[in-house]
Parts: structure tokens; sequence; C-alpha cells
């Protein structure tokens, strides 16, 4: 798989974009239109999923008249993703702050119950919001899964981040494979604001 950078700053003729030939989301791709009627479910407990009655969000709610990071991962618990991915995003949090981001988000393909207590456990719930993708469909809309069955995961996201304003794609950052975090970063993305 093709690693991508896709970065847009200023105009269009000075937007650089390096495109994932297989991913239907690109820079200036409205990401809202891209997973058209996917709602996500924001990270809570089994008492709060049945309080809320199971409710979802959907993702114009999420994105639109909003300046938002976002970063998808293979899944909760696991080892790049608990050492090095959430850690790079909450320890620059003050940093997006400063730079006019309304919000840090952390999406997988897990249910809310499980972001939730992986959000506890890595205590960042408070600076960045967890969401589950429970059955793959967000990611799948926009051609970032990716089956890791090989590793025992199943159907699971690819290791990304964005910036998004007002729903449209920024800043697009895909690794190479799951296992590496050389582009995907909190600090990466950063410099790209």
């Amino acid at each position: 798989m093709a690693s991508a950078l896709m970065r847009a700053k200023g105009s269009a003729s000075a937007a650089m974009a390096l495109r994932r030939a297989f991913a239907s989301l690109t820079v200036g791709s409205d990401i809202v239109s891209s997973a058209s009627g996917v709602a996500l479910q924001k990270a809570r407990s089994w008492d709060e999923g049945v309080a809320s009655k199971f409710s979802t969000t959907p993702l114009k709610d999420i994105f639109h008249g909003k300046k938002v990071v976002i970063f998808g991962l293979p899944g909760a618990f696991t080892g790049v993703c608990s050492a090095q991915h959430v850690p790079s995003y909450k320890n620059n949090i003050d940093k997006f702050k400063a730079k006019g981001i309304d919000s840090v988000i952390c999406v997988s393909v897990n249910d809310p119950y499980v972001m939730n207590g992986w959000a506890e456990k890595l205590q960042a719930k408070e600076s960045i919001e967890f969401y589950g993708d429970f059955d793959a469909s967000f990611h799948k809309s926009l051609e970032l899964d990716l089956d890791l069955s090989a590793a025992l995961l199943g159907h699971r996201s690819q290791r990304w981040s964005a910036y998004v304003v007002d729903g449209q794609i920024k800043v697009l950052n895909v690794e190479k494979v799951p296992s590496e975090f050389k582009v995907s970063g909190g600090e990466v993305i950063l410099d790209q604001i």
C-alpha cells in the first residue's frame, strides 16, 4: 500500500496532494459526504449507552462549522495505538487548541464501551474525543479499512490522520502499513495546520 501525505494550504493552485490510488477520501473531499449516512458512537459506559438509548452521532454534528483533527487507528488496547499514537495527540492537546482546533478525535473499529475503557486507561478522555466505528462503516466508506485477520483483529482501520475544516479535508496522512508510525502522529499534523 502506498503511504500518502496529502496536504492543502491556501488556494487550490498552491495545494500539494499525493493520492492513495484506491482511497475515496482526498484533500478537498467532504468527509461527511464521503461517508454519507454513517454515524459514530461516542465512547461511553454501558449504562450511559442504555440511558442514551444507544444513540449515535451523525458526522455533520462532528465536523460542520468546526476545525477538527481526527485520527484513526487499528484498535484499542493495541501496541502502537496505546504507546505512541494516542499519546502523540494527548501530549500536544494545548498546541492543537492554540491553533484553533475545536476537537481532537480518535476513531477505531471498536464498540464505544471498549473505546471508553481504553480512553479512561490512557487518561485521555478529557482531552481527546473517542468514537467507536463498531461495524467499520465509517472506514469502509472512506476506503481506509483494512483486513487484519492475520493478526486476529479482523476488519479494522488503517492508521491515519486528517485535518478537517467545516467537513472539508485539508490534510490527510495514511501510514504505509498499520504497524508504522511515521506520518499520522500528533506532531506531524501539528506542523501541517
